[in-house]
């Protein structure tokens, strides 16, 4: 690459037709929605922030113990706690708007039809760049089968929201399935425009003294960089049947283990354990992968899925 290459054009990405001034995002759950950040990091210098997950009324989520360390990594059964769609639009997109990033709405449903509601009440409001389906909640309506493990129901609901909304529709995807290509090759032909992976694996901790579970829900999700070398290898096999971009999530804590996912196949990725860690993260990931462009002369474009045989 030429040594004139502009910085911007080095870490740029393009995914759904959105560009991402760089590609490292923040990930739902664990971002709140972007305000409880700004006194500790430079929201503006991030590609993009994926708010908390939105539900169509409000949630409180699931009683205490809901999160517990792991060596590694930590285990959280939070229960999608959250503002409600209308108050997110009302009370927290006139802060996100005024940010100069890509703001990303994960959304999450019972039903189908909760989906479309949650997609159709955000289509179209101001600042919002794109949608986040996560697919890994219970489906009420089929016994408690999570639509993100099943590919026809994977399929159904991706379809009905890319049906009700114009903006950009991206999946994140389970890693509790027996294969992850699969699942990709469902949502991409239901018209998703980008799918992220992985969500947490589901795990559980005890006490071994008292013999009860460390979470008041018995089971909850794992991330951390306990998760990472699963992760990379997902979103790798993603990419072999993968049409549209990918961007990879798990246990991402500095540039290295960013870079280790793009070189995979990610166009970009999100961090998210890390933010409880150090909340500028995220904003150190971009300076180290900035370091590494420079060093190699390359771009992350030309990263891309450059992982040799």
């Amino acid at each position: 690459m030429n040594k004139g290459v502009k910085k911007t054009s080095r870490l740029a990405v393009e995914i759904a037709g959105i560009r991402f001034k760089n590609p490292v995002l923040t990930a739902s759950g664990t971002f709140g929605y972007g305000s409880e950040y700004a006194p500790y990091t430079d929201l503006g210098r991030l590609g993009g922030i994926v708010v908390k997950g939105l539900s169509l009324e409000p949630r409180a989520g699931n009683p205490g113990p809901r999160t517990v360390e792991t060596p590694s990594g930590m285990l959280n059964a939070i229960g999608l706690q959250n503002v409600g769609v209308e108050s997110f639009i009302k009370e927290k997109m006139p802060f996100l708007r005024r940010l100069k990033t890509n703001v990303i709405a994960n959304i999450f449903g019972e039903t189908v039809e909760d989906y479309k509601e949650v997609a159709r009440r955000l289509d179209g409001v101001a600042g919002l760049t794109a949608l986040e389906i996560n697919i890994s909640c219970p489906n009420v309506k089929k016994g408690g089968i999570a639509f993100g493990v099943v590919p026809t129901e994977a399929h159904r609901v991706v379809s009905a929201v890319k049906s009700s909304v114009g903006l950009p529709v991206i999946t994140k995807l389970s890693p509790n399935v027996t294969d992850i290509r699969v699942m990709v090759k469902a949502v991409e032909e239901a018209g998703t425009d980008a799918v992220s992976l992985i969500n947490t694996i589901t795990g559980m901790a005890v006490d071994v003294e008292k013999r009860r579970a460390l979470l008041a829900t018995k089971t909850g999700g794992l991330s951390g960089p306990a998760i990472r070398p699963i992760a990379v290898r997902m979103v790798w096999e993603a990419a072999q049947v993968a049409t549209r971009p990918i961007i990879g999530i798990g246990g991402i804590m500095t540039a290295k283990d960013a870079l280790e996912f793009i070189i995979a196949g990610a166009s970009a990725v999100q961090i998210g354990t890390a933010n409880f860690v150090d909340p500028d993260s995220a904003v150190k990931a971009v300076d180290g992968i900035e370091e590494y462009l420079k060093r190699h002369r390359t771009s992350v474009k030309d990263l891309i899925g450059s992982l040799k045989a």
